[in-house]
């Protein structure tokens, strides 16, 4: 989508003093030089009529559409700001903040591009351009704002499933150090394997006894009357 630049503001020959004529002749060769698609050498050439004029209202609006075109979209939106606001004249008003818009939009600073347009339409109510634009801003707004959702909620989920694994390592250690060395590991079933030999002799020595009880039975047994 490509944003419809309000262009320059032209001159209007009046009987000036001097030091006014050489700024419009700067003007002049700038708008001259920006018409050409040459918008480097037309920015010099309207810094230069700046500084003969800091406060001239044609200087910094044809300024910032010459460094807008230059993509510096951050300049262009501050030679705007420093005219909004101060000029009664609607029309103008309105292809100011029209143009602010348009600089924020590019910079991707979509709420300051709406303000702007909104801004712009409160000076010229009818203007069609404004209105598409500031639909568009709105949109791509809101397309921002759910990217930026997703972006954190996956950061979120990242940090959550780190805490996760971290947890699990820190549990993984904890097991590892609660587990008896080796060495014990294998005293502990020679222990138990002597303690079952044991208990197999006992119960040998324990059945021998009991066939040595019964045999002594045996053998006295019971005595008949004769």
């Amino acid at each position: 989508m490509k944003t419809k630049l309000i262009s320059l503001l032209l001159l209007f020959m009046l009987a000036f003093p001097v030091f006014a004529q050489k700024e419009n002749t700067l003007l002049r060769k700038g708008n001259s030089q920006y018409n050409k698609g040459n918008f480097k050498e037309a920015e010099k050439d309207y810094r230069k009529a700046l500084e003969i004029n800091k406060e001239s209202v044609k200087g910094k609006f044809n300024l910032g559409t010459a460094v807008y075109e230059e993509k510096n979209f951050e300049e262009s939106a501050k030679m705007y700001n420093e005219l909004a606001g101060k000029n009664q004249d609607k029309d103008i008003q309105a292809k100011v903040y029209h143009n602010m818009g348009n600089s924020f939009l590019e910079a991707k600073q979509y709420d300051k591009s709406i303000l702007a347009y909104k801004n712009a339409l409160m000076n010229n109510p009818s203007d069609l351009d404004t209105k598409y634009n500031l639909e568009y801003a709105k949109m791509m707004l809101k397309k921002q704002q759910d990217q930026q959702k997703k972006d954190q909620d996956k950061k979120n989920k990242d940090k959550q499933d780190q805490k996760k694994d971290q947890q699990k390592k820190d549990q993984d250690k904890q097991d590892q150090k609660n587990q008896p060395p080796q060495d014990q590991k294998k005293l502990s079933k020679e222990d138990a394997a002597r303690m079952l030999e044991a208990l197999k002799n006992d119960e040998k020595k324990t059945l021998q006894k009991v066939k040595k009880e019964k045999a002594k039975v045996q053998v006295i047994g019971i005595e008949k009357d004769w």
